[in-house]
């Protein structure tokens, strides 16, 4: 049996968050652009019975997301550009 994972630099950029709140009356904490690197490290996990260093590369490529966003946001906030 054969196990195929998905690149985890695939996951390194994060969505566009402001797409990703586009259309919605209410701006929640729950959307999060980097869904998919979240859910491909926790696909690991699960693969690898919750074995994590087999999964360390899923999991720096979530931080780096995440951390690109938390910098988007930050500079879209200081150029007065709406982060909603």
């Amino acid at each position: 049996m054969s196990k195929e994972y998905p690149n985890p630099a695939d996951n390194a950029e994060p969505l566009n968050y402001r797409e990703q709140f586009q259309g919605r009356e209410v701006t929640t904490r729950f959307i999060d652009p980097c869904a998919a690197a979240s859910k491909a490290s926790m696909d690991c996990m699960d693969k690898n019975e919750y074995d994590r260093d087999k999964c360390l590369h899923f999991f720096q490529a979530y931080r780096d997301c995440k951390s690109t966003w938390i910098n988007q946001r930050r500079a879209d906030r200081r150029a007065g550009r709406p982060t909603t």
